[in-house]
């Protein structure tokens, strides 16, 4: 009679390499969020925002998300208000992709500049681009290139922080890569701008794209932390 070949559920041993596999990835993904506390706390705000949108009916979301965008109108009323809950709800409601956005790309950047500078850099992206477009669309209206109800039109949402960060990040690229990604970063936003229809919006986004890449002090002195923090062996 043939011997038993002993396999994974008779020793035990398969089995304790699979749990310990999946212990060491879930240790690695609680890491990973819990060294990006800002990435994923604006994150979650968005998850309950977008919830929230959700419940409303399609005329009523419009309007409260008007009064919450950073258009010509509510900017010359409350600024700070709205350049802050202008950054805290999704138009279209959509938040997966911004789940799997800000992992790659916000959480990187804080993970390698840390909260603050990271926080630095949305922040800034988002300030520049919304007043430079705002600043552009009311041109346009004063030139008739655009309609006055243009001044309340919907402005909401976190893409210019995000173009922001993806520019940065363009330091953190190996040198050998890194003016393929910032020149991939440049088509990828400029196109639209160069495209007859565009918009305040891809205004913004270009915007903030430069403003990202002119955030590289921040990027220079955290690699000096790091060189402080780390130096080479002798």
């Amino acid at each position: 009679m043939p011997r038993e070949q002993p396999g994974p559920s008779a020793d035990g041993n398969g089995s304790t390499r699979t749990d310990d596999h999946h212990r060491t990835r879930s240790t690695a993904v609680r890491h990973w969020i819990a060294t990006a506390p800002g990435t994923y706390i604006w994150l979650a705000v968005l998850f309950v925002t977008t919830v929230v949108l959700h419940r409303m009916s399609p005329g009523f979301e419009e309007e409260f998300l008007r009064d919450r965008s950073t258009n010509l109108h509510e900017l010359s009323q409350n600024p700070v208000r709205v350049l802050i809950t202008s950054a805290l709800w999704i138009d279209g409601g959509r938040w997966l992709p911004y789940a799997v956005l800000f992992t790659v790309f916000h959480a990187t950047a804080e993970h390698w500049l840390g909260t603050l500078r990271w926080l630095a850099v949305a922040v800034t992206a988002h300030v520049v681009a919304t007043l430079v477009s705002e600043g552009v669309l009311a041109w346009a209206i004063r030139q008739d290139h655009a309609p006055q109800s243009a001044a309340n039109t919907l402005d909401v949402g976190v893409s210019y922080a995000l173009a922001g960060v993806i520019a940065v990040l363009t330091y953190r690229v190996p040198r050998l890569w890194r003016y393929a990604y910032v020149f991939a970063v440049l088509v990828f936003y400029g196109i639209p701008l160069a495209a007859d229809g565009r918009t305040f919006t891809d205004v913004g986004h270009f915007t903030a794209v430069l403003t990202g890449l002119a955030c590289y002090p921040l990027a220079r002195s955290r690699r000096k932390a790091q060189e402080t923090e780390h130096p080479a062996a002798q």
